[in-house]
């Protein structure tokens, strides 16, 4: 998708991709039920707009590989155990959604038979096309890869539309705005953009394989309630990534000015 400019187009098919952190709420660690039932409802919202969605979870909530590197244990065992926690977010991601009435299926990049089908991408579409909800689990079923690269090559895979990153902030900006009172929000960026200024949308890896593959990267509040449902809709909601202008949210046609 080339665009010069953020216009606005409705997706049909996307990849959310959520932060294990998104599912902890206040305690930050494990998983907060509540949390995770409103991102849910937030999930079922799509079907009802008639919009296909698949979800990678990350695991950050209750492993981190790159921490137990660290401390001196091996790396690639540390994503492996990293892989196996995203099944457990998975699988309560599923639970909430199938409260709701909603039709999953989970699908890991790692086996694990008794609990989530094997990832197979003929199949995940056909679940998609059936209107099922599909969670990827087990990053790419490789060590050295985030879950970010793992959202970015299965929204590949299956031919979403968009990646939808859900965070706790309101999109991407040019410098980190916990520390900066003067930090500006962008309402779209360029791949490259990105790259070159070592802005913290996603990793490298991630940021590359979406611009090989002219796959837009809609940066947005998870915690604002129906944001997922505007980004879909293609409303001006967070930061849009893809080969467009950079452009400032408060540089957009009604935007409050900043005093």
């Amino acid at each position: 998708m080339n665009q010069t400019s953020r216009t606005r187009v409705q997706f049909q098919r996307a990849l959310l991709k959520l932060s294990g952190q998104s599912f902890s709420g206040p305690a930050g660690f494990g998983i907060d039920w509540t949390v995770v039932q409103s991102i849910a409802e937030e999930i079922a919202a799509c079907a009802v707009i008639s919009r296909q969605a698949a979800v990678v979870v990350g695991a950050g909530n209750i492993w981190r590989g790159h921490a137990a590197a660290e401390q001196g244990m091996d790396r690639a065992t540390a994503d492996y155990a990293g892989m196996v926690a995203t099944v457990i977010n998975s699988l309560a991601l599923q639970d909430a959604l199938e409260r709701l009435g909603m039709e999953t299926r989970v699908q890991s990049a790692v086996e694990m038979r008794q609990v989530a089908e094997p990832f197979i991408r003929r199949r995940a579409i056909r679940h998609l096309e059936k209107g099922r909800v599909v969670i990827f689990a087990g990053g790419t079923g490789n060590p050295f890869f985030t879950t970010d690269t793992a959202a970015v090559l299965r929204a590949a895979e299956i031919g979403a539309d968009v990646v939808i990153k859900a965070t706790d902030v309101d999109g991407v900006y040019d410098k980190d705005p916990q520390e900066h009172a003067d930090a500006r929000l962008y309402a779209s960026i360029s791949y490259l953009d990105v790259l070159s200024q070592g802005l913290k949308v996603m990793d490298a890896t991630a940021i590359s394989l979406s611009m090989d593959n002219q796959l837009p990267i809609v940066v947005c509040n998870l915690t604002i309630p129906g944001n997922i449902r505007r980004a879909l809709n293609g409303e001006m909601t967070g930061t849009y990534v893809a080969d467009c202008e950079t452009a400032f949210a408060d540089e957009q046609p009604g935007a409050e000015s900043a005093d």
